[in-house]
C-alpha cells in the first residue's frame, strides 16, 4: 500500500514538472495584449503591442491587462486540470486493489 501511495506522490510531482513546459496564451482586443504562462500559472511573458500602447489611456490599459491575464490563468487551470484528471484516473486505476475492488 504504501509504495502505491509514493508511487502516486511520484506521479504528480512528474506532473508538475510537465505542466511547468507547457505553455498557454491569452490575447485581447486583437492582439494588443498578449499574456503567456505556464500550466502551472507562471506567466511567463506580457507583450503589449508599442501602437496599442501609445493610444491607450492608463485605466484602458489595466483593464485589458487584467482581463488577458485572467484568461491566460484559466486556460493554464484547465489545462492542469485535465492533466490532474487523467493522472487520478490513471492512479486509482492502480489503488483499486488497495480499497478491495
Amino acid at each position: 500500500m504504501f509504495d502505491k501511495l509514493m508511487a502516486a506522490q511520484q506521479k504528480a510531482e512528474e506532473i508538475k514538472k510537465r505542466l511547468d513546459t507547457v505553455s498557454v496564451f491569452a490575447e485581447v482586443e486583437g492582439g494588443a495584449i498578449k499574456v503567456t504562462s505556464t500550466a502551472n500559472k507562471t506567466i511567463t511573458a506580457i507583450e503589449i503591442n508599442e501602437d496599442f500602447f501609445k493610444g491607450a489611456d492608463k485605466e484602458e490599459l489595466e483593464e485589458l491587462l487584467l482581463t488577458a491575464v485572467n484568461k491566460v490563468l484559466q486556460q493554464a487551470e484547465d489545462v492542469s486540470a485535465n492533466e490532474m484528471q487523467s493522472a487520478t484516473k490513471d492512479m486509482l486505476g492502480g489503488l483499486g486493489g488497495m480499497f478491495g475492488n
